[in-house]
């Protein structure tokens, strides 16, 4: 009956954990990188910073201004796509790493099979 509850425990609770786990790790890197948010907001000027055109029309206070929000809303971009490399750069980690814990937690067993009996053999 033990080896039944082992089985169990290894192969179907177990799992269901670590899938549980490594969601909550991919959760994690999207919320901590806001990367949904800055895809929302990838052309917003930064930091919400911009210039009024005030009162009246100055062909050369309206050129300024438009090149200094143009500015800043580039600085925005580059900065929002460079989180968001960042960002996705940590859910790939997460994924391949995540995979690879997963599967040396299904495949563990046979791996401790045949390192018991391949440092057995050496030893007759």
């Amino acid at each position: 009956m033990l080896v039944v509850d082992y089985l169990r425990w290894h192969f179907y609770e177990m799992p269901k954990y670590i899938l549980e786990g490594w969601r909550n790790y991919l959760k994690f890197g999207n919320y901590f990188f806001s990367i949904t948010l800055l895809l929302k907001s990838w052309f917003s000027p930064w930091k919400r910073i911009t210039w009024s055109y005030g009162r009246g029309f100055s062909p050369t206070r309206y050129l300024e201004t438009a090149i200094s929000n143009l500015f800043s809303r580039c600085v925005g971009a580059f900065l929002r796509t460079f989180i968001i490399g960042i960002g996705l750069v940590f859910e790939a980690f997460i994924l391949v790493f995540g995979a690879i814990f997963y599967l040396f937690w299904i495949f563990l067993p046979a791996i401790l099979f045949f390192c018991f009996v391949f440092g057995i053999k050496p030893l007759f």
